[in-house]
This record gives C-alpha cells, sequence and structure tokens, in this order.
C-alpha cells in the first residue's frame, strides 16, 4: 500500500504566522522586522523554541542563517531544505517570508515517520536587502554567490555594518552551534505568497513556479560640482541632479516603455548636499531592471549603462551593478510533485513564472529546486496590508508537506 498523506495542522500554522508577526507589529497591521535587528533576534527565539519542542535541532553558520534540523536515518544523504526567510520591509506585511519558514516548519512537524534524510528548515539572512542591501545576502552567501567579506562589510544607514549587527545576534544564542558556510543539499523547496494578482484572478490557490525572472541592480553616482543657486550662471553648472533627470527620462523612454515584458524602477535617488539654494554636486540612484528573457535582460542593461554615460556631461558618471542574476527554471521533476500533491489534496494549480526574486534562484544551481506559491489580496506584498487566506495557508502547506513526504519517507509496501 501506498504512504500515507501527512496531516498538518492548519490552526497551529495560522496561529505562529499571527504570533510571529507581533513582532515587529506596526500601528497599521504590518511588520517591522529588518534583517539582524532586535525583532529578529526575538523572532529566531520563538522559531527555536517551537523547532526544539518538535524534537528538530538549530543550528547557524557565518553568515546568520538559521537552520532547524530535523535528523534522518542516514545522516551522511544530502537533507531536503524548506523555507524562506523572516525579515521583513519597513513597512512589510505578515506572510512575506514568513510564510514559507513556518510552512517548513510545519510540513517538517507533519511527517508521521523518522525521515531517510534530514530535513532542514531554513530562515535565510536579509532576504529583503531593507536595512542592508543587497538582499539575499544569506543564500548568495551560502551558495557562493557572493563573497562572505563583501556580505559583512556592507553598511546600514546608521552605518552599522553586517558583521557589528550579526555579532550582536550570535552573542543572543552563545550557546548556538555555527556550521561551516555552505553545505551539500538534496532538494530545496520554497513556498511563498504569490506577490502578484494571477492567482487570485483565477480563483486558484496553487501557483507551480516554473521559474525566476532575471534581475540587474544598479548603483549609479552623478558627480557634478556645487554653486550658488543665486550666482552661478546656467551655462557654468556641473549640475548632477540635472543629468540625473536627463538620464532618467532617457532610460525610462528607452528601456522602460521598450518591451511590455521589461520592468525597469529608479526606486531611490539621494541627492547631496540636498539644500534648496546650492546646485547639486552629487546624485546617487538605484535601478532595478527585470525580464524574463536574459538575452533581453543583457541587452537592456547595455542600454542602461550607454544612456547614463551619453547624459551624464558635464558632469562624470560611475555605473556600479550590485546584482546580475539571469533568469533561472525549477527542476521539472519537483514541479510534476507539486501538481500531483495539489491534485491528490484537490487543490486546483497552475503553472506560474515569478516576477520577483527569491533566494530559491541561488539554490537551483546547487540541487533540484522549485517554489510553490499562494494567492495574495489584491496581489499586494511589501505593504502592511498585504494578506493572505487561512484556507490558501493551509492548502500551501499541505501541498508543501506532501511533495516533502515523497522526497524523504519510503513507500510502504503490502505485506
Amino acid at each position: 500500500m501506498t504512504r500515507a498523506m501527512p496531516r498538518i495542522d492548519a490552526d497551529r500554522l495560522w496561529a505562529r504566522l499571527m504570533a510571529l508577526a507581533e513582532i515587529g507589529a506596526t500601528p497599521a497591521g504590518g511588520v517591522n522586522r529588518q534583517a539582524l535587528s532586535a525583532g529578529e533576534i526575538e523572532a529566531w527565539r520563538l522559531l527555536i523554541g517551537w523547532a526544539e519542542a518538535a524534537g528538530m535541532q538549530a543550528s547557524t553558520d557565518p553568515a546568520g542563517n538559521l537552520f532547524l534540523v530535523l535528523p534522518g536515518r542516514d545522516r551522511g544523504l544530502p537533507p531536503l531544505m524548506m523555507g524562506s526567510h523572516i525579515d521583513t520591509q519597513p513597512t512589510g506585511g505578515k506572510f512575506d517570508g514568513a510564510f514559507g519558514v513556518l510552512a517548513a516548519l510545519e510540513a517538517a512537524e507533519s511527517l508521521d515517520a523518522t525521515p531517510e534524510r534530514d530535513v532542514v528548515v531554513v530562515a535565510w539572512m536579509n532576504e529583503e536587502g531593507s536595512r542592508f542591501a543587497p538582499g539575499m545576502m544569506g543564500s548568495e552567501a551560502f551558495a557562493g554567490v557572493r563573497a562572505l567579506e563583501e556580505v559583512l562589510a556592507a553598511r546600514d544607514a546608521a552605518g552599522t555594518t553586517v558583521a557589528e549587527a550579526l555579532a550582536t545576534l550570535q552573542a543572543a544564542f552563545p550557546h548556538l552551534p555555527c556550521r561551516p558556510l555552505g553545505f551539500p543539499i538534496g532538494f530545496y523547496l520554497e513556498p511563498h505568497i504569490e506577490q502578484g494578482p494571477l492567482l487570485e484572478q483565477r480563483g486558484t490557490p496553487i501557483g507551480i513556479v516554473t521559474g525566476i525572472q532575471g534581475k540587474k541592480t544598479y548603483e549609479i553616482a552623478v558627480e557634478g560640482a556645487e554653486g550658488h543657486a543665486g550666482t552661478l550662471d546656467m551655462a557654468d553648472r556641473r549640475d548632477a541632479l540635472a543629468a540625473f533627470a536627463r538620464m532618467a527620462n532617457a532610460m525610462f523612454r528607452e528601456v522602460g516603455a521598450a518591451d511590455p515584458a521589461v520592468k525597469f524602477t529608479i526606486g531611490m535617488a539621494r541627492v547631496e548636499p540636498n539644500a534648496p539654494s546650492v546646485v547639486p554636486s552629487r546624485v546617487t540612484f538605484r535601478i532595478d531592471l527585470r525580464h524574463p528573457e536574459n538575452a533581453a535582460l543583457d541587452a537592456f542593461g547595455t542600454r542602461l549603462e550607454a544612456l547614463a554615460e551619453a547624459h551624464a556631461p558635464p558632469c562624470t558618471v560611475q555605473v556600479k551593478v550590485l546584482v546580475d542574476a539571469p533568469s533561472n527554471e525549477f527542476d521539472p521533476d519537483l514541479r510534476a510533485r507539486i501538481a500531483a500533491g495539489a491534485e491528490a489534496l484537490g487543490h486546483p494549480a497552475m503553472p506560474i513564472l515569478s516576477a520577483a526574486g527569491h533566494d530559491a534562484r541561488h539554490m537551483a544551481p546547487l540541487c533540484p529546486s522549485a517554489m510553490i506559491f499562494i494567492p495574495c489580496r489584491g496581489g499586494v506584498s511589501h505593504a502592511e496590508h498585504e494578506w493572505a487566506e487561512p484556507a490558501h495557508v493551509a492548502a500551501g502547506a499541505a501541498v508543501l508537506a506532501e511533495v516533502a513526504a515523497s522526497l524523504v519517507l519510503e513507500e510502504e509496501t503490502a505485506a
């Protein structure tokens, strides 16, 4: 006979989501729990307590990732890893990231037999990139995409380095084992809210993620010269803000409007000295560029760099690439298992491309990887009114648990 399907505790999962959301809760109903903050330390205590009560073992690594391990029969086999992140945007919601970690914990707890290999629930460090930039630092360091030294040197707006914030977190857990950075993984699964409207519009509770569209992030610094707003002739100015305006106009026109599939955003701009009667001497801005096709992404990226150079004079410009992540495709076998699990549980499912980036991007080159999406109301995420229905939360966790069981529990045989 076949293996019995695991049974998740939907009420427990929802209660845990709401309890975690209290840490960093904002007056408007959202969550501000940024990476390596006091709130994340408190959240770690909560997660570790739940996991240890379920017989799991907690550990961390030099990049500040949290691992909760359900031991398997053969600990030499590369584990099944499941999870996401628990850091948020400054005005984030209750579900982005947190659903993935807690659904993974629930799936691990639902296994009714000792798994053949370890099951690891992971909470990656700094997925959001809201306090420290860029995001996905923990998974990038784990996967060898970014050097640990570069991660540790990053600073937040107050000047605190990742290394300093990480030391504070580590001091709060002096007895927590620290494992080496990076280890072999057998499979990786990441559940997440969609952060888009398609599943809700289609009335479909489960999204089988085909892949993640590519992303490039640029930091561009325009250097001009300060001058008195009342005395310096317009023709003699090296106005960094004026150069930025020319660049931005051309970029929106020639890249942002060039292809319906392109996503082009200037999400941050800093003007110096930012005084009303001083010609700006420096503008630093960041670009988020995304496209599902790698050739188009590269071409648009090249065009952005050319436009920056063309519209800078009489100022100068420096272009720095912070993130260069090509599109990826998730494992076909795992996607088939997700589809089969959803069908067995009676949940409609559909294939869907992820428009947002996730830590799973960096796991896909390491091992068979996949993602499960559930709907979020109005497609809203990174906002305090972000919301997922309890029934969808339960459906996503149940499908995850079934896929996990299919990977780590042996099929029963007839006597």
